[in-house]
This record gives C-alpha cells, structure tokens and sequence, in this order.
C-alpha cells in the first residue's frame, strides 16, 4: 500500500497552518511520506491551483493520495470530496480545483465526505476544514480505508469544474490567452508547444520571436519557446516578461500566431 502523500494549499509558509496539517497527518499515519507540491498559490485563486496541479501530480506513481486546499468556500455548502482516478486518489472541496487532472485522468468514482468519523472533530472549524476535514481523510486513505467508508457515491460528472482558457482557430494561425504566469514572470498561454510552427506570436502590437532556448535572443530580449509544460510561453531572457509586458493571468489577453512581417 503506498503511503505517499501530497500536499498543496493557498496556505503559505510564514503561518502554522501547513505544519498543523502535517501534525494532524502523522498522528493517524505516521508511516506517510509528505511531498509539498506548492504552498505558495495565490490565496483563494482556485485556477492558479489548479494549474499547479495539473503540472505536478501525473509525474507521481500510480495509488499517490494527493490532498489540495484552496478553498475560499471553506465552512459552506460546497461538497468535499475525495476522487478516485487511474493515478490515484485526491482530496479537496469539490470547486474544480481538480478539473485540470481530471481532463487527462478522468474520475472513476467520487465520494462526499459526510462520515465524521474520519474527521478530526465531528465539530470541524468552519475556517480552517484543511486541518479538521481534508488532512485526516487523506491519512485515513493512507491506512487503507476504503472510499466507500468516508461518505456516500457521487456522479463523478456533477463535479465542479473551472472554465478553462479557449483556444481558436484563425486563418493565419491560433489565438490563446494566458492560463498562468510562474515564479520568473513567464507568460505562459494555451497554445500547445506543436502549433508553434510560425516565426512568432503577436501580444498586442508586439511582435515576439519563436526560439528553442533562451539563449538565442540577447538578455532583456523578449521570446516565445516550448516550455516544459508542452505550451508557448512568452519570456524574457534574464527578466520577467510579465513586468515587460503588463500582462495578467485571467485578463483577455489575445495571442495571435502568425508569420513574421
């Protein structure tokens, strides 16, 4: 059985909260082993989550119980769950902060957890379900109790789910927009890395060359590459093409693929 466990929150570092979690986790299950994921998701931004997400968890083995909290829904009606995949099990509110996994390794089976038993108090803290709710379920999964113990069946499809960035066909090319922004300021769009095949991209009126490394263009230039991730993004060699740029995650930002002028 594995006893492998990630966790990533809204949380932070600089408070206890992660630790807390933590505690209640080794307290059912001291044999886990705990990966952090990311604690530094902007607080209560469900759709940078679930970018994160999608990035990390289908790198780990298969039978994994990863447990996400970014949840500004805490203490209402919103469902909590846990979701069973061909990858392994998640644990989180039911805000479609897992639709991104679930695109590529769609639910088999789903579960509202109701059975207090398996929470940390019957009585949880309506601001803080990570520690009282989430946290022991996941450990208990980790112990081998079964899905069906933690609460009654749902319709995997009456899951929450985020409305993603679209992507369009044009005459000369695709138009995107910018899904997520990293730590290093890249742009990063929804225009699969494959479609790349012309010279650029316009953002904007900037035209922005297509490279394979950052080192073809001067530092302080700015560039279009594959990132590792398999889409475009748009980066500044030795910068932040976000501060060049202005651009924000979630605003319309057109992305027009085109051949140069």
């Amino acid at each position: 059985m594995s006893r492998l466990l990630t966790l990533l929150t809204d949380f932070g570092l600089q408070d206890s909260y992660v630790a807390a979690m933590k505690g209640v986790i080794y307290s059912i299950c001291p044999e886990a082993t705990l990966v952090d994921l990311c604690h530094a998701i902007p607080p209560q931004d469900v759709a940078a989550g679930r970018w994160q997400l999608l990035q990390a968890v289908p790198y780990f083995p298969a039978g994994t119980v990863h447990l996400a909290v970014v949840d500004p829904g805490v203490g209402s009606d919103r469902r909590a769950v846990v979701i069973e995949t061909a990858i392994g099990l998640l644990v989180g509110p039911d805000n479609g902060l897992w639709s991104g996994v679930l695109s590529r390794f769609p639910a088999q089976r789903a579960v509202n957890l109701t059975n207090t038993n398996y929470w940390r108090s019957p009585q949880p803290d309506p601001t803080f379900h990570g520690r009282d709710i989430f946290a022991p379920v996941a450990a208990h999964l980790l112990n081998g109790v079964p899905l069906t113990e933690l609460g009654p069946l749902v319709n995997p499809a009456s899951l929450q789910t985020l409305v993603e960035p679209q992507l369009q066909r044009l005459e000369n090319g695709w138009q995107g927009q910018i899904q997520a922004i990293d730590r290093f300021g890249n742009l990063i769009t929804n225009i699969p890395a494959a479609l790349g095949q012309a010279a650029g991209l316009t953002l904007g009126d900037r035209w922005l060359p297509i490279a394979r490394t950052y080192s073809e263009v001067a530092v302080g230039d700015l560039l279009v590459l594959a990132g590792s991730h398999g889409y475009l993004e748009i980066a500044q060699r030795n910068g932040s093409a976000q501060q060049a740029l202005g651009a924000e995650m979630g605003a319309v930002v057109q992305l027009v693929c085109r051949r140069a002028p």
